[in-house]
């Protein structure tokens, strides 16, 4: 769940939201949406939105992105294509690869309900990953509208040489990093833009960590989490 309230600082509307609410700071997860700074004839505002329950992350979905879990253990998976559409997004992918001027070999890596994991294999494969996973993106963006003209309901994730679940694990061991760091100067840190999924992460890995807390900060895709001390 999620309710969103306003305040003269960001501190006023949190202990709004923890009166009406009737919960603890640390029973929810604040995010800021509107900062209005005073001037001459306006005293200045922040309206946040805080998620508790089942929304306790303040980010939303992103299936982009492939997580440990995603991927198949079954001593049965098969990592090739099972039907037409799973033969034109591979196909379609190493002829997108080609193009770009590198040669690869796609197969399946996961299947989930309407999503699939797909691996690309290749020599060149610090080039399609690109730097922080760009050109990873781009393809995986292409491909999706691709397989969207096949069957609205699938849902393509494109990895390659687990570059996404090494980056996870990194993102994970920066964010404890960070958080040492602040518990230790009581100073907050911000760190780098991130996409939802990845902020998500941060939240997660961190709800638990004595002495911080977090929260979502900016505006559009890409926000930054800031890692705070903890009021308590």
């Amino acid at each position: 769940m999620q309710s969103e309230f306003e305040g003269r600082t960001e501190q006023e509307a949190i202990d709004k939201a923890i009166r009406e609410l009737g919960l603890d700071r640390d029973a929810f997860d604040v995010e800021v949406i509107e900062r209005e700074k005073k001037s001459l004839f306006r005293k200045g505002s922040v309206k946040i939105r805080v998620y508790y329950g089942d929304d306790s992350a303040p980010e939303e979905e992103d299936d982009d992105h492939i997580s440990a879990s995603d991927a198949s253990t079954a001593e049965d998976f098969n990592p090739e294509p099972q039907n037409e559409n799973e033969r034109k997004i591979l196909e379609f992918i190493d002829t997108l690869v080609m193009k770009m001027g590198y040669s690869s070999k796609s197969s399946i890596s996961f299947r989930r309900d309407s999503k699939i994991g797909i691996s690309i294999d290749s020599d060149d494969s610090s080039i399609i990953i690109g730097r922080k996973g760009k050109n990873l993106d781009a393809i995986q963006l292409i491909t999706n509208v691709y397989a969207g003209n096949l069957d609205p309901d699938i849902k393509v994730v494109i990895d390659s040489e687990n570059y996404r679940m090494r980056h996870e694990e990194q993102i994970i061991r920066n964010a404890y990093r960070t958080a040492e760091q602040v518990r230790r100067t009581g100073r907050s840190r911000l760190l780098d833009p991130m996409n939802p999924f990845e902020r998500r992460l941060v939240h997660t890995a961190l709800n638990d960590f004595e002495g911080v807390e977090t929260k979502s900060e900016g505006e559009g895709l890409y926000k930054q989490v800031r890692i705070l001390p903890s009021n308590k």
